[in-house]
Parts: C-alpha cells; structure tokens; sequence
C-alpha cells in the first residue's frame, strides 16, 4: 500500500447484503463518533450481482438498528471497473472476496486490495458469512466488524497524523 492519503473505502463481500453493508454502515458510525464522518468516501459492493438493488438482508438492518446504525437506505450493487480507481482502500471480507477482487482488478491497482480484519487489525482472519445462519451469527459479525471498525479508525487517524517523510512505510 502506497503513503498516499486514504480517502476513500470500499467494503466488499460476496453478495452486498450482510457483512459489507454492516461494514459501511458500522465504520461511518465510528467515523461520525470521532467527528471524521465528513473526511471519507465510503461504499460496498458485492462481487456477484445477484441482488442488485436489493435493501439488505433484515436480519443486518435489525442487528445494526439495534446499535443505533441505520443501513436500511443502502443497496446491493457489484463491483464495477471504475471502483479499483475510485476508491483508495478495498477491503474484502474473506479471503475468497480478496481473490475475486484481485482478479478482477487492473494489476497496477491490486494493491489496495485488502482482507479487512488482517489490513484494520493485522489479524488474517475472515469475516464469517452469517447469510445461512440466525440473530446470533449476524450479532457475533457486528462485534467483529465493530471492533475491527474502531481499530480501523484508529490505524487511519494515526497514518494521517504521520508527516510525510518521503519514505515508505511498511507497517502502514
């Protein structure tokens, strides 16, 4: 990942109805809760069309909703060729998400793709589809999407407090 600024985040899962769209809506309550809500561009998508346009599942509006996170206006969309352009960071929420996104991706923009909880807390771990299970499954993705949120906001603020100094950094 290049120094440049991070600006723009892109939340990615298989169909854009469960885990990303709980990432969007989670990481800009963080975001609003530390005043920064207003500095990023943020979005999700799915790396399969099959419910585009389509609200998200009620079981992420409910589990968000109970947290004070409305994410019932978002839609499901697939990823589009612009998005490797458009968006600064792409954060996959399984490594299977991952390595659809690189392969879609234009090799010169394929490292700005990333495995969420391994890029936000350096724990190389998946974000578990909740899609085929109950309440539980999808609270159990809103703690660890919340946590890895908070920890994400925190890595941000600290590389954005960091002065240039012409050098790459390899812990960013």
């Amino acid at each position: 990942m290049s120094a440049k600024p991070i600006n723009s985040i892109l939340f990615v899962c298989l169909g854009n109805i469960c885990r990303s769209p709980l990432a969007e809506g989670i990481f800009r309550a963080v975001l609003a809760e530390r005043g920064r809500d207003q500095d990023f561009l943020l979005d999700s998508a799915g790396t399969g069309g099959w419910h585009a346009g389509e609200a998200p599942d009620r079981r992420s509006i409910t589990v968000a909703a109970s947290h004070g996170v409305d994410i019932s206006g978002q839609r499901a969309r697939k990823v589009l060729p612009q998005d490797f352009s458009r968006f600064d960071l792409i954060l996959g929420m399984d490594r299977s998400n991952v390595a659809d996104l690189k392969a879609l991706a234009p090799a010169a923009m394929r490292d700005r793709i990333h495995l969420f909880l391994e890029f936000a807390e350096g724990k190389p771990r998946d974000v578990p589809d909740p899609y085929y299970d109950g309440a539980d499954a999808f609270a159990f993705v809103y703690r660890m999407v919340r946590e890895a949120s908070e920890a994400l906001a925190a890595r941000l603020a600290a590389r954005a407090s960091v002065p240039d100094s012409g050098q790459a950094s390899s812990t960013m």
